[in-house]
């Protein structure tokens, strides 16, 4: 079935592009959704006049998301949460709560836009990509903290080890 996009979609393609996609998915989910119509002649008439303001809108969202960008670049986002002796976190730290972190600072970003291969689970300062624009992205530190300890201590030799007993 061939469509016409509305909408940019990575793996399909760009709004006002004509492509082929399997009947039910056009049928069944871009039609009702209005993400993409068929692409009848009156159709692609319709989006030759239509593309110039695709144009216009794509140049604005692209220097918009620039701009972000370079906002963005200076920005972390610390956490803390309970570890265990290893270093390895009870629960994780998920692009959720980057976006929610993100967002108490005033950065307004979808938690999709937010790319982690997985969820982080290790203390530790991270470089988080930001994909803001299909051309424009950026990077957010994440640093994760255990819970009761200052980020940056270490125990001095003299102190006991978690896990030994005390000389109480």
């Amino acid at each position: 079935m061939e469509i016409i996009l509305l909408k940019d979609f990575e793996s399909l393609g760009t709004r006002g592009q004509i492509v082929n996609v399997a009947d039910g998915y056009g049928r069944n989910y871009l039609l009702p959704k209005k993400l993409a119509v068929a692409a009848t002649p009156e159709n692609r008439k319709w989006v030759k006049q239509l593309r110039t303001r695709f144009l216009k809108e794509e140049a604005k969202e692209k220097a918009d998301a620039e701009e972000l960008a370079k906002i963005l670049q200076g920005a972390s986002v610390g956490f803390t949460r309970k570890s265990g002796e290893q270093g390895t976190l009870f629960g994780s730290v998920t692009s959720l709560d980057i976006a929610e972190a993100l967002a108490a600072q005033g950065f307004k970003i979808d938690r999709r836009k937010i790319h982690l291969d997985a969820p982080l689970k290790v203390l530790g300062e991270y470089d988080v990509a930001v994909k803001l624009h299909h051309d424009v992205t950026s990077t957010v530190k994440v640093k994760i903290a255990a819970e009761g300890e200052p980020a940056a201590a270490a125990p001095a030799p003299d102190e006991a080890k978690p896990g030994e007993p005390s000389a109480s």
